[in-house]
């Protein structure tokens, strides 16, 4: 019984350490939670005006762009993956390749060729311990992505789908990323890119209404060509501001729940080590007891 006694103290310092560790993680994510979902809402308004600026050209031009047309010419098909650099987040990586994998089956099955890209550690140790090729990576801190990380990612994915087939281009792209709802909900999410699909468009005009009238200089295809690539990297910089603060939510949930788990291990081993502990005792004086009968008979 001393044996347990000390096995049962030995498991409540350790528990007792990782309750430390669980609670520093939930007060750290807690304390960048409000940062990364100020960032998310400052990045809002200048989505939206490059939208509907994209969204004019679109409108009122006759030009042809190969960032907003269809590619015939070649089955491949770029899917970026966004998870965590790090773990103690719950199931929020494990989500994300899940609906990622659940894409790219969809579009083997279509018969596409499937380019994948990996931005976080999470997502690159998941295709590389399984043997899957990636055409780029990126690890840079995903609870806290900067922009010049979003023009490199937007500049990689942009050259890939310039490209022409003979140097792998692809013909569209896919993000697969987390959308922060509220602190609870978080719901990955996939997007396609490329070819442009302008999702905040000009509000259509009335019966009555008359259009407005734009003139672009120095051109249509100059003002597109200047537009298109910061509204991708604007896009993209939006998804990985939304995956930060939908991994700081998922950290601070599952590192509190983590907490609780460690305060009920810790009160279930001190019960088996009382438990013990008076096992001992009883044990020490039925042998006392009966050493005194054995005295008193002799």
């Amino acid at each position: 019984m001393a044996g347990s006694q000390r096995v049962y103290k030995q498991r409540i310092k350790s528990t007792q350490s990782l309750k430390k560790m669980f609670r520093a993680q939930e007060l750290i994510a807690a304390s960048r939670i409000g940062k990364a979902r100020a960032r998310t809402a400052a990045a809002t308004p200048y989505a939206r005006a490059i939208t509907r600026a994209v969204s004019a050209v679109a409108t009122h031009s006759s030009t042809q762009h190969p960032l907003t047309s269809e590619r015939t010419d070649t089955n491949r098909v770029a899917v970026l993956v966004v998870a965590s650099d790090r773990g103690m987040a719950g199931s929020y990586s494990a989500s994300i390749l899940r609906e990622a994998e659940r894409l790219v089956e969809r579009l083997t099955a279509e018969g596409k060729e499937v380019v994948l890209y990996a931005s976080g550690r999470r997502a690159i140790s998941y295709y590389t311990f399984r043997g899957r090729q990636l055409a780029g990576t990126w690890s840079y801190g995903s609870d806290a992505p900067t922009s010049d990380v979003a023009g490199e990612i937007a500049e990689t994915l942009l050259g890939a789908f310039l490209a022409p087939v003979d140097e792998g281009g692809v013909s569209e792209l896919h993000i697969v990323h987390t959308q922060f709802v509220n602190m609870v909900t978080q719901r990955p999410r996939v997007v396609r890119m490329l070819p442009l699909e302008v999702v905040e468009g000009v509000a259509p005009a009335g019966k009555h209404d008359v259009l407005p009238l734009y003139e672009f200089e120095p051109s249509p295809e100059a003002v597109l060509d200047a537009l298109l690539p910061r509204y991708v990297r604007s896009r993209i910089f939006s998804c990985l501001l939304e995956a930060a603060a939908s991994e700081l939510a998922a950290r601070q949930r599952a590192m509190h729940t983590a907490t609780d788990n460690a305060e009920d291990l810790i009160r279930t081993y001190t019960r088996l080590a009382n438990q013990a502990r008076q096992a001992d005792i009883t044990q020490e004086i039925s042998e006392i007891v009966s050493g005194a009968d054995a005295l008193a008979a002799s």
